[in-house]
């Protein structure tokens, strides 16, 4: 039984019933993604923030972003947060797998994961390494939309003196270019696509939607059945062999944590019977905060292309007929992994370049030319937790990211903006803006501490939780290296949950290699 069709689980379901030896079960809570506005690039803009597709999760007051509370969209439907995400495919940097090794997470080293990113992945693009995988489920591929804003953001970062790197997924990362996207043609390859649609027929996979679980039944300390909610009739359904926990950064630890595994005392304040008393659960949260500099220009952006019901007629139009123009578009079109501080190793921010600006990501964009320069810190030192709300199912559970709790973090993301700036001095992108909108003049460039008042207050999350049953030998750890779930027989996790340390970018590549990894992990033992 695998809990949970996203990223992993989709990865999890094909793979362990391919041999056809044993009978898999896929539940997911939310419903199929027949939604059309799910396999358009930019339908991110329709689903993410609805109730029918999103669990709409929202963040306690966190001190660390000025107080505030800010949205946690995660998918909830086929394919999970990879039929909502912004398409962006990014592996990480070896480093970050050689680092979960040395923290005894034997087996996850980049030499060990590496062939399961292959595994996965269909690229389209040139492979001047090898390092890239042909023939996998997964369609990868360079955008199909192109925006002068963003090329000559690139060129102006290479001015600056970054250095330009056409496959950021090689075998470096460092430097700038353009992102790769999970695209297949015109159309969004989620993980569902990739791993479900193409087997349909097997006659061992039993895939249902609009399942709740609200716990797993625990008994003589092995996981024997879970109990689901199912067009609201409650049913209990059994396991031969195991239960895999696929259910997400949040919906993993809460079901844990319901079924009576995780922080002893604070289960027992609930009147949950404690089954293995894990401290981990829920905690090392971990995530990445984009800081967005906005500066408005002289060039053609998505602000004024899309401003009138003509315009985004003839879009819809242009799309239909071909599978290009900006309903193509991912959340972002160029990036950068780049170092502020020339003695690092490998880099520490991360730029989503977006030819469009609004005072949200989820708000209507802005009535003038602009473009977005969004940055992040690759590798925070702030960890958060979760805890449950009450012992109800469907109570979603506190998030309590803690962002910006450290000295470092706090120094890094003000680096981070300061490059964005510097690169909008330098030419051919200087001489195509016509000012700042965010900060803005009013905070000066050298003023670190303005800057760090703004970012507080206007920074939010680019939805990448992980971390929360975290895979490792020391006492905090959740899972064993082999995803099992300490203290009990019978039950793993196996999703962006189990990373001991966040990957260098965007988490949905990862996601995917670890459903990849677990099934072979699982189908040696078996």
């Amino acid at each position: 039984m695998i809990v949970g069709a996203g990223s992993a689980g989709c990865a999890l379901a094909n793979r362990l019933s391919e041999c056809g030896r044993y009978t898999v079960g896929l539940l997911e809570a939310g419903p199929s993604d027949w939604n059309p506005w799910i396999h358009v690039p930019v339908g991110y803009y329709k689903t993410m923030g609805n109730p029918a597709y999103d669990w709409c999760y929202e963040t306690e007051n966190d001190s660390g972003i000025a107080g505030r509370s800010i949205p946690w969209p995660r998918g909830r439907v086929l394919g999970g947060s990879s039929s909502l995400n912004g398409l962006l495919y990014v592996r990480g940097q070896p480093q970050d797998f050689d680092v979960w090794a040395q923290l005894g997470c034997s087996g996850w080293s980049w030499e060990d994961v590496l062939p399961f990113f292959k595994k996965s992945e269909k690229w389209s693009g040139t492979d001047d390494t090898g390092l890239r995988g042909s023939d996998g489920p997964l369609s990868v591929q360079p955008a199909r939309l192109k925006r002068d804003i963003v090329d000559i953001w690139v060129d102006a970062a290479v001015n600056a003196g970054y250095r330009r790197n056409p496959d950021y997924n090689g075998s470096d990362q460092e430097g700038v270019g353009h992102f790769q996207l999970t695209m297949r043609g015109g159309r969004r390859c989620s993980s569902a696509a990739a791993y479900l649609y193409p087997i349909k027929g097997r006659q061992n996979l039993s895939v249902v939607t609009n399942s709740h679980v609200q716990k797993i039944n625990i008994q003589d300390g092995r996981a024997k059945s879970i109990d689901v909610s199912i067009k609201k009739n409650v049913s209990s359904i059994s396991a031969r062999r195991e239960i895999i926990l696929s259910a997400g950064s949040i919906g993993s630890p809460q079901i844990l944590m319901l079924s009576g595994i995780g922080p002893g005392a604070e289960l027992q304040r609930l009147g949950i019977e404690v089954k293995s008393n894990l401290k981990g659960v829920g905690e090392n949260l971990q995530d990445h905060l984009q800081a967005r500099p906005i500066f408005k220009t002289d060039l053609s952006t998505i602000n004024v292309e899309t401003s009138n019901y003509f315009k985004q007629a003839l879009i819809g139009l242009q799309y239909i007929l071909t599978q290009r123009g900006p309903m193509t578009m991912a959340a972002s079109l160029g990036t950068a992994f780049l170092k502020t501080e020339a003695h690092l190793e490998t880099p520490d921010i991360q730029f989503h370049i977006q030819p469009f600006s609004a005072d949200m990501p989820s708000k209507l964009t802005h009535n003038f030319s602009a473009f977005t320069a969004s940055v992040l810190q690759l590798r925070p030192e702030s960890a958060g937790h979760l805890k449950l709300r009450s012992p109800n199912f469907m109570d979603s559970p506190e998030i309590h990211p803690n962002y910006l709790s450290t000295d470092t973090d706090c120094k890094t993301i003000v680096k981070g903006v300061k490059i964005a700036r510097k690169i909008a001095d330098c030419q051919p992108l200087k001489s195509h803006l016509t000012g700042e909108y965010s900060p803005g003049p009013e905070v000066a460039i050298n003023d670190d501490d303005a800057t760090l008042d703004w970012i507080r207050r206007t920074a939010v999350t680019i939805y990448h939780p992980t971390g929360t049953c975290k895979m490792g030998t020391d006492e905090m750890a959740v899972v064993t290296p082999n995803l099992k779930v300490k203290g009990i027989e019978g039950l793993r996790v196996a999703d962006a949950s189990i990373m001991p340390r966040i990957t260098s970018g965007n988490t949905n590549a990862p996601a995917i290699m670890i459903g990849e990894k677990a099934s072979n992990l699982i189908l040696k033992e078996a």
